[in-house]
């Protein structure tokens, strides 16, 4: 490792070592203000009727960064994609992860820099600053979407168990609490959220509103809309949700029949992304020389600039044909 690469780590040593000492410090002081807050949210408020749950909305436990998070609505957006991905992480720690992987991939960039020249070197290492900073980002999405995953295929099931307990003839609220404990996550702990919420105090259309806030897919804008019209016109609500559960599976077959059909694009995809780096680690391996003017030619480094854009654009458009909504 060379000398100019030993101020970067010392930087990154340095900083961390700052946050981790705030954090200690400042933890106690957080955990007071957020005492006081609570505390006077409860003081002014009109009246008993009116008691909402009072939720832990810090974004770090470090004062100074939570009162300079809060002046930015994306980083509320950024905690609400947590809590959607399940991850008991807090959107300050987030971005002091993207942060620190940001300053991980520009060292490592650099390093592997160090044979080119310098315009190529911070290339380079703005590449590894770009790629680190997507990484956390990109995992909570990940997780975000396997988590709805989950949920969708579960739903079905709760609403079936939602209209046998209706129909046995226990209320709505009690059905819910059925349904928490009949279930396995995620469903079970959206519902469980749901059920928590009404029972102290807050009004049912409020916690189904906030259900499709924390789930935004379409089975469950159905189910909120569904039953927040039963409450409001009468109806037989057991059978609105059967015929719910019913919609639902059969759009979950339309979507396999989908998939089938759009099997192939999926596969043209994966072997158009994947035969590009393929034949060029082929060939690093076989020849060498053959493919080295690709990384040590200022031409070869703009063909290989051209053919990653291309196929970034090649990849969104194959996707976007390939995703049909039903």
């Amino acid at each position: 490792m060379t000398q100019a690469a030993i101020p970067i780590l010392v930087f990154v040593a340095v900083a961390c070592g700052a946050f981790a000492a705030g954090m200690l410090l400042d933890q106690r002081r957080a955990r007071a203000r957020l005492i006081r807050e609570r505390l006077a949210t409860e003081q002014t408020q009109p009246g008993r009727e009116t008691l909402a749950l009072l939720r832990d909305e810090m974004f770090s436990r470090i004062p100074a960064f939570d009162t300079l998070l809060r002046r930015s609505e994306r980083v509320s957006r950024l905690q609400i994609l947590l809590e959607q991905a399940g991850l008991s992480m807090r959107a300050g720690n987030l971005l002091i992860i993207c942060l620190l992987s940001a300053a991980a991939g520009a060292a490592a960039g650099y390093v592997l820099a160090q044979p080119l020249p310098a315009q190529e070197t911070l290339l380079f290492t703005g590449t590894g600053v770009g790629l680190g900073m997507i990484v956390p980002y990109s995992y909570v999405t990940w997780r975000r979407s396997r988590r709805f995953q989950k949920f969708e295929a579960t739903f079905p099931e709760a609403i079936d168990t939602l209209a046998r307990a209706v129909r046995a003839g226990h209320a709505f609220t009690v059905a819910l609490e059925i349904v928490c404990h009949e279930l396995t996550d995620p469903a079970a702990s959206e519902f469980r959220k749901l059920y928590e919420e009404q029972k102290y105090g807050m009004p049912v259309r409020d916690a189904l509103l906030n259900l499709s806030e924390r789930m935004p897919l379409v089975d469950v804008k159905f189910f909120v809309t569904a039953v927040m019209l039963q409450r409001e016109t009468g109806g037989n609500l057991a059978e609105i949700l059967d015929n719910l559960s019913h919609m639902i599976r059969e759009r979950f077959k339309i979507l396999r029949q989908v998939r089938v059909y759009t099997a192939q694009g999926r596969l043209t995809m994966m072997l158009l992304m994947g035969l590009p780096p393929t034949i060029v680690v082929t060939m690093l391996i076989m020849n060498p020389s053959f493919i080295q003017p690709l990384f040590a030619d200022p031409i070869g480094h703009m063909l290989l600039a051209a053919g990653i854009t291309l196929q970034t654009v090649g990849y969104f458009v194959i996707r976007r044909i390939i995703q049909i909504q039903v």
